[in-house]
């Protein structure tokens, strides 16, 4: 390509992966939160962390569908499709540019009419094809690691073991094979992507200006000629969703029912411990008045029983 060494096809799918998901990612993302604010977007807490990675994705238009397909379900909504068809655009747009850079600022190479839909399409398609091979393989090694791993613990001699320290083997065992595979896949799709960048590398001529001046080309391609143009372009775009995203907000603003409001506490006054004390004293004043007054009422009550009874002997004695 030119006459420095050629990069290997893993650093070139790195370079242009890793670059394109930085660079179309905050855009995507910024719809995505306008959807959901708008309640165009539905999906479960949980798979949250997946959506976020499905739409990192240079090639989102593809992956949803894909996983969709192999049982994972993100999500509903009309704003679903809508999302991943807004991703289009920007996808072959972040491509074109790292492409681009790519290929002036390392590969010291002429890029290619139209270098950033045609990368789209082809990683499209080599995802389409992989993924699911991908999937299939790292479920069986798993599953199959998973049937090992009990099968080696149904053993006599681990019968004694402790069952944390039992599932924390298992789990080590099949993990670290899983994971392995995993990443040994992955080594292997993101070089497929770096091969489709090293054949159209082989068809571009090789770039006849100067470093500084591929620079200057490189800086040129990322500034328009308008800048004032683009800038109140870009910042109309970001008042514009701005409002959109506050003013539909409260609506997906979960309210308590009418049934289910919570009751009123008043607040509570600032606790005075002279005024506790004082409090208490009386208390126990009025407890003892109270105490002497059932203990005078007692005397009084038996006194008048004890006359009644005396009263009453006096009465029944015979007269001489």
């Amino acid at each position: 390509m030119t006459d420095r060494a050629p990069l290997s096809p893993l650093k070139l799918g790195l370079n242009v992966l890793w670059s394109a998901f930085w660079t179309g990612f905050p855009i995507k993302l910024a719809f995505a939160l306008l959807f959901m604010a708008l309640g165009m977007i539905h999906f479960e807490a949980r798979l949250g962390l997946g959506f976020v990675m499905v739409l990192a994705s240079p090639i989102t238009v593809f992956a949803m569908p894909i996983l969709m397909m192999l049982g994972s379900h993100f999500g509903e909504g009309a704003g679903l499709g809508l999302l991943f068809l807004l991703c289009i655009p920007i996808d072959i747009w972040a491509m074109g540019v790292v492409a681009k850079t790519l290929f002036l600022e390392r590969l010291h190479l002429e890029p290619p009419d139209g270098i950033g839909f045609s990368l789209w399409w082809k990683s499209a398609v080599t995802g389409a094809l992989y993924l699911p091979v991908l999937w299939m393989i790292v479920s069986t090694v798993t599953e199959t690691a998973i049937a090992i791993s009990h099968s080696i613990f149904e053993l006599e001699i681990f019968h004694g073991l402790p069952v944390a320290e039992k599932i924390s083997i298992e789990l080590t065992l099949w993990g670290g094979v899983s994971a392995t595979v995993l990443i040994i896949l992955l080594v292997v799709g993101v070089s497929l992507i770096g091969r489709l960048v090293r054949s159209a590398a082989q068809n571009a001529a090789p770039a006849s200006d100067n470093y500084q001046r591929l620079v200057t080309r490189w800086d040129l391609m990322r500034v328009p000629a308008d800048q004032g143009l683009m800038l109140t372009a870009m910042t109309g775009a970001g008042v514009v969703l701005s409002v959109l995203f506050w003013a539909a907000l409260p609506a997906s603003t979960p309210h308590p029912h009418e049934c289910c409001k919570p009751l009123e506490v008043k607040r509570q006054p600032p606790f005075k411990p002279i005024d506790a004390l004082n409090r208490g004293e009386r208390t126990l004043a009025q407890l003892a008045a109270q105490v002497e007054a059932i203990e005078k009422q007692r005397a009084e009550e038996e006194a008048a029983k004890d006359k009644h009874k005396s009263g009453k002997g006096k009465s029944a004695e015979p007269k001489p």
